[in-house]
Parts: C-alpha cells; structure tokens; sequence
C-alpha cells in the first residue's frame, strides 16, 4: 500500500488544545484531507479562546466540536460516540493544563471525556515553554501517562513563542503527518533486519581531493523510510557526510527500533561494515553508488598544483558481489544498475546472475538523480517494467514484491 492511500478512510480524532503553537493544525489538516482521512476536531476550552470553530471546519470539511456539544440536549452521548469512532487520537498542542487534567483522569470538558472513553492509540504532542516543561510535575504527569499507555511524542527543540529558545516546540505538520502514515502502514516486516547501503563514497587522493560520483542517497532514505515503516530493523550505511532527513520515531507504535545510521564515506568502510553486520540481517538491499577506484598510494597532506598529474589506481572492494555469494539460504539481496538504456535489461540480467541478487532495480543512465524515472525490477523468474516511477513509489513497490522466508 502506498503512502498516498494508507491514510483513506482512516479515521483521525484531532484533540487541540490552548497552545500558541495550534495554528500549525492548519496545515497538518490539509495534508490530512487531501490524503482522504476522515477526521474529527475537538477543540478544549482554552482553545475556544483562541481559534473560531468554523477555521478548523473550514479546512477539514467536516464538524468541530466544543464544550457546546458536551452538554448539547439531544440523545446522543457524544464522547461516547467520538471516541468509539475513532483509530486513533492526536492531541496536539498538548498543554500543560490539559496534560494534568488528563493524568487525573479529569472528565470536566469534552476532549478529556472523549480520551477517557477512547480505547484507540492517543499520541499527545506536549509544547510549552522550556521552563514549564521541564518543572518537576509536568515531568511526573507525563511520566505517568505514559504508563497509562499514552504515546508522549518529545517535543522539538528550537526557538518558542515567548522568546526564548530551548526544548518545547511542538513539531512541524510533516513530521505528524509521517507518524501517522507510518501508524496504519502494515508492519509486514515486524521481527525482521534489514540492511540497505545509500549514497556515494569517496577515495581520497591526497587528505583534501578525493574520487566520488553524483549520488544523492535519496533512494536509499526511500529504502529506509519504508522499511521502518513497515516494522523492521534497519540499518543504512551512508555514504555521504551527513543524513539530512528526519523520520518520526515509533518506537512508540510496536516498539520498533529507530534506524541505526552508521557513516562509512569510502568504499572499504562501507564494505567491512557490511561484512560485520550482514550475517544478522535478513535483507539485505545494496542502493550506494560505491567508488569503483582507489588511488594506490594517498599522498600525504595536499598535492601541490602541477600541469600534469598521473594517477594509479586500483579496484575497491565490490561490496554487493561478495555478500551476495556468501548469503546464507533464507537471506534476501537486492542490488541496482545504472547502465545506457540499449544495454540496460541485458546488463541487469547478466549483473542479477553475477552477484547472486534476487531481485535487481535497474534504470538508464540519463536518469541519474531525477526524482522520477523508468525501471525494469528483474527476479529470477520475471521481470517488470515501470514508467514514470518517483524514487518513493519505486521503494513502496520494491518492498511489496520482496518475499523473505519464514
């Protein structure tokens, strides 16, 4: 299942209370309908202060409701009714107020009655002023909700509304956005490791100027993205210096780790990292575009310019071949070729036979880091062209093609 479809139909309470940071609701509601998710807004009293119910209708399509509605003289029950409809509840911003009335268990307002009377995951989105969140009964009453089950998401660190900077920001509406495609995604891979090496290494020739090639890693962050997303153990030899993603942390969904990310700039760190983690994993997907080439003698310190320069050079390990012949009978490896588009599916074929892959992604050359292209996915028994494929969508396939033994 894609991440444009995990979020149709499911149905989404959103719990806002009486924070300055509510405003970036907004934007988390557009993502949110424009993903086809029902939802449901309830705003807490010190909310009412702030926004107008008809903003957040406006924006959802659907009813906001009030501490109106608690007591509205009809038949209905409804904190009741709300929170049996919903999968799961969002509460965000969360305050300091509302996060000790919820510890108490406090029914005295609609949203708190509603979270009493809710048996779905409730992820509470805390933000306040550094101060305030770090005062000894703000820390004992998150403590304690957590283990009332509550999934205390921590709160981000940067500069707050009263002027100050520090930890208490709630975080951006992407990051809540992901948590929730990451919630309903199935976790097809619970209990499995899997191991994905991304980006572009580097030989370096002297201690300044190295070999390397164009490579983004932006696959790779696909790979992983949606590995952890479905339950599984990752870890990402980066060949890059720095990781500048950011993915939300389930540990508290079914308490699956976060990616572990480990920096292996050339080729020979990439590869004996490989070697000593390879053996653990189940899967093992090879998206780096590794240094083909290593100088044969590093120069010291930084070579003086010359009108010439002549070089020799060796191969670097082939980090995919190796493992590919040494995997064990239940483990999976996926490798990638980039090749000129007349010889890409026979390069691919003959690529997939030579390095023992079960499964290869190849696409043409001129395509290298575009965010969309064509592909051919060959396994040993079949192969399938797409076109027009994103990097994203390319890796939500992948893995629903993959079959790891039992």
């Amino acid at each position: 299942m894609s991440s444009s479809q995990v979020l149709d139909k499911r149905r989404i309470l959103l719990g806002i209370t009486g924070g300055i940071a509510l405003y970036k609701c907004c934007d988390l509601i557009r993502s949110l309908r424009k993903a086809g998710a029902e939802l449901r807004i309830i705003l807490s009293t010190g909310a009412e202060k702030f926004v107008s119910p008809l903003l957040f209708s406006s924006l959802s399509g659907s009813q906001v409701f009030t501490n109106a509605d608690f007591f509205s003289p009809d038949d209905s029950i409804i904190h009741i009714e709300l929170g049996s409809w919903a999968e799961v509840n969002v509460i965000a911003p969360a305050t300091a107020s509302f996060i000790s009335k919820l510890r108490c268990g406090q029914a005295s307002e609609l949203l708190l009655a509603t979270l009493l009377a809710s048996k779905a995951p409730t992820y509470i989105f805390p933000s306040m002023n550094t101060t305030m969140l770090e005062h000894p009964a703000v820390k004992e009453n998150l403590s304690t909700l957590r283990n009332y089950g509550y999934l205390i998401y921590e709160p981000k660190e940067g500069e707050l509304a009263c002027g100050v900077s520090g930890k208490g920001r709630l975080p951006e509406p992407e990051e809540i956005y992901e948590l929730l495609i990451a919630h309903f995604k199935p976790k097809t891979l619970l209990g499995k490791r899997v191991l994905i090496t991304g980006g572009a290494t580097r030989e370096y020739l002297d201690d300044v100027r190295f070999l390397t090639n164009a490579s983004s890693g932006k696959t790779a962050y696909y790979l992983l993205r949606e590995a952890y997303y479905r339950g599984a153990e990752v870890h990402l030899l980066w060949g890059l210096e720095t990781f500048p993603y950011v993915l939300p942390r389930l540990d508290y969904v079914s308490s699956v780790p976060y990616p572990s990310i480990y920096t292996t700039l050339t080729t020979e760190e990439m590869f004996n990292k490989a070697l000593e983690l390879f053996p653990k994993v189940d899967l093992a997907i090879f998206a780096s575009a590794p240094c083909d080439f290593t100088p044969v003698e590093k120069i010291p310190g930084k070579i003086k310019k010359k009108d010439s320069l002549s070089l020799s050079l060796r191969l670097t390990p082939d980090i995919a071949k190796t493992l590919g012949h040494i995997k064990g009978p239940k483990q999976v490896t996926v490798g990638f070729a980039l090749e000129e588009p007349e010889n890409l599916y026979h390069y691919a074929v003959q690529k997939r036979q030579e390095k023992n892959f079960d499964l290869i992604v190849a696409n043409p050359l001129g395509t290298a880091g575009r965010e969309r292209s064509s592909y051919f996915l060959i396994g040993r028994d079949s192969a399938l062209k797409f076109e027009n494929l994103s990097k994203q969508e390319l890796a939500e396939m992948l893995f629903e093609m993959i079959e790891l033994p039992a």
